[in-house]
């Protein structure tokens, strides 16, 4: 099993890390927007967009990152580009995980983000991934930031996450 695999063994293990259906570079969350989510006391909901994907504006340790959520990711995945806007080091990060993606296999450097928000929804201390841009254009919102949530649910067309 490759080590970044070893790193994320529990209830929703799922390798490989990133999704296991095909997702070509040119699909990435901006290519068919969704609606905005919409926001009640206690929940968040995103609507599906035209492909029947879940995306959002996610405030990523203080920034704002269109990302895509993915149950079939194990965690969440980011871009050096990202890494970039959201404060690290890409030089200094340790690319030693090898991670199987759609594209193929590429190197992987695991990180700590401090939050996650979309509306009222806020996690902290979510481990995640960072790839080269070249392997990866959208941000993946994967298993380590939902399994934090006290639950999501898919439901006519909508993805509900409750803190």
């Amino acid at each position: 099993m490759p080590m970044a695999c070893e790193a994320f063994r529990g209830p929703f293990f799922h390798c490989p890390l990133l999704p296991s259906r095909r997702t070509r570079k040119a699909e990435t969350p901006s290519s068919a927007k969704a609606q905005p989510a919409s926001v009640s006391p206690g929940r968040v909901r995103l609507s599906a967009d035209g492909r029947g994907h879940f995306s959002g504006q996610f405030r990523i340790n203080g920034k704002t990152v269109e990302g895509l959520v993915d149950t079939g990711a194990s965690a969440v995945t980011i871009n050096e580009s990202t890494a970039r806007k959201l404060g690290f080091g890409v030089n200094s990060l340790d690319f030693r995980y090898q991670m199987n993606t759609a594209n193929g296999k590429t190197d992987g450097a695991r990180i700590i983000l401090d939050r996650i928000e979309i509306g009222n929804v806020r996690v902290r201390q979510v481990d995640a991934f960072v790839l080269r841009d070249e392997a990866l254009s959208s941000t993946l919102i994967g298993m380590t930031f939902l399994k934090k949530l006290k639950s999501f649910q898919v439901e006519d067309g909508s993805l509900t996450l409750i803190p």
